[in-house]
């Protein structure tokens, strides 16, 4: 219940800033928009200054005069604004007989069309530049400024891959890395699909690695690769008449060695209790900034009842800017997730990244959203803006329904000084929407396969 919630908040926001974009243009350019629509196909409800609040769709011979018909549909996985003179997602050719009104998109100016077109991926754009911005302003960015590695365990895809305990990781594939945050950029990000060469310095000699992708995790949230100094293992949750609950160990709790062993990690944690079943352990955890000494049984299940979660208790600064500032930094957020998104899509094409790793549809969006709002209101905001944005890049692409597909025939009729017959149209939206319709669907097939 949590998904469908927070999926249809995320997609009833980036659908409604998207389609105001058109919507206001249209209007601000003097066209008629019938209607505003947040979802597909059938008319659940809605209403206008005509006919007032109704449920169902309207008669087919309905007019509005000029009134829009604001309206929720039944498949809420995006949204239109029926623009009159206009081939849109309604596939609506009924203006087609009858000769041009002036207040029919057909009607209007180049310079109108194209306002209208590309104002949705604008306001898009917007709510994506304002988030950053406000992040940037309001919050700053946290700098972790370590790159050395506080434990590199035997056997561990981080083992296999080269590096061992104390390294001082340099640079990635030749980029200088000075803190935590720029070092997974690189390794997680902006060299996705591709093998990395890193530089560490190792007892004063600097070394060259060449990792190979397929140690590096998908999704780091769920195998930690590397782990900088300062990193604990940390109680998240007790399990009520546990073991753990029973030594007194609680929720919050910093875990920092067993049995004499400093602890680093929550697999090296739970690779040590599990190896001691029935056996007494001896722990030092960090309460309140003070150390306490506890003894805690795991059961015949070699388990102790408790959640682990890693900690970082190094140094961390934020870095913080001024208003104008961030709006110089916000558009810079756009500029590099922007670059990262088209060199996403051609390491796609090119095979270095699986199609399902790269695109995700409604249901690791739900999923996604949930976590994100789980973590705060920013980190949902974040998610947002980086969706905002997403939405953004697609819908300008030169493909069939999307705006930026419309954009491309718009420039055309320019050209040649003459409207596209409407049976190309026609033919050129029906292509499209089958299309994209397909490649939902193969989206949501691969959000099943993951979960």
């Amino acid at each position: 219940m949590d998904y469908i919630i927070y999926f249809a908040i995320t997609i009833g926001i980036l659908v409604f800033i998207h389609e105001f974009g058109h919507f206001a243009a249209a209007k601000l350019s003097g066209m008629r928009a019938d209607v505003f629509a947040i979802g597909f196909g059938k008319r659940l409800f809605g209403y206008n200054k005509k006919s007032g609040f109704s449920f169902g769709e309207l008669p087919k011979d309905f007019d509005g005069e000029g009134h829009t018909d604001y309206r929720l549909s039944l498949l809420p996985l995006g949204g239109y604004v029926k623009i009159a003179g206009m081939v849109d997602e309604s596939m609506d050719t009924s203006f087609v007989e009858k000769e041009p009104q002036p207040y029919e998109f057909r009607a209007k100016p180049l310079w109108a069309k194209v306002f209208v077109i590309t104002a949705g991926v604008f306001m898009n754009l917007m709510l994506a530049w304002i988030i950053f911005w406000g992040a940037n302003f309001f919050q700053g960015k946290p700098i972790t400024p370590t790159t050395t590695l506080a434990y590199v365990e035997d056997g561990s895809p981080a083992s296999l891959a080269g590096f061992v305990t104390g390294d001082k990781i340099i640079s990635v594939n030749g980029k200088k890395v000075y803190n935590w945050e720029d070092l997974r950029a690189e390794i997680f990000i902006n060299t996705l699909g591709e093998n990395i060469y890193v530089n560490v310095l190792r007892a004063g000699a600097e070394q060259k690695l060449l990792v190979q992708r397929k140690l590096i995790p998908d999704d780091e949230t769920q195998a930690m690769f590397l782990i900088p100094e300062g990193v604990k293992p940390a109680i998240g949750e007790v399990v009520k008449d546990s073991p753990a609950e029973k030594s007194g160990i609680k929720a919050g709790d910093i875990l920092l060695s067993v049995n004499g062993i400093t602890l680093y990690s929550a697999k090296q944690t739970t690779e040590i209790i599990s190896a001691n079943a029935e056996k007494e352990l001896q722990l030092v955890v960090q309460r309140d900034k003070k150390e306490i000494n506890l003894s805690v049984t795991p059961g015949t299940d070699a388990k102790i009842g408790v959640a682990i979660g890693p900690v970082f208790m190094g140094e961390t600064k934020m870095r913080t800017y001024g208003a104008f500032e961030s709006v110089y930094y916000g558009w810079k957020d756009i500029e590099k997730m922007t670059a990262l998104t088209f060199s996403m899509i051609g390491k796609v094409f090119t095979g270095d990244v699986e199609f399902k790793k790269a695109f995700g549809g409604p249901i690791k969006i739900a999923q996604i959203a949930a976590k994100s709002a789980d973590s705060g209101i920013s980190s949902f905001l974040y998610f947002l803006a980086l969706l905002s944005l997403s939405l953004a890049i697609l819908n300008i692409l030169p493909f069939p329904v999307l705006d930026g597909g419309h954009l491309v025939m718009i420039l055309i009729e320019s050209a040649i000084k003459r409207e596209i017959p409407i049976k190309i149209k026609m033919a050129i939206q029906n292509t499209g929407l089958v299309l994209l319709l397909l490649l939902m669907a193969f989206i949501i097939y691969n959000d099943i396969l993951s979960l």
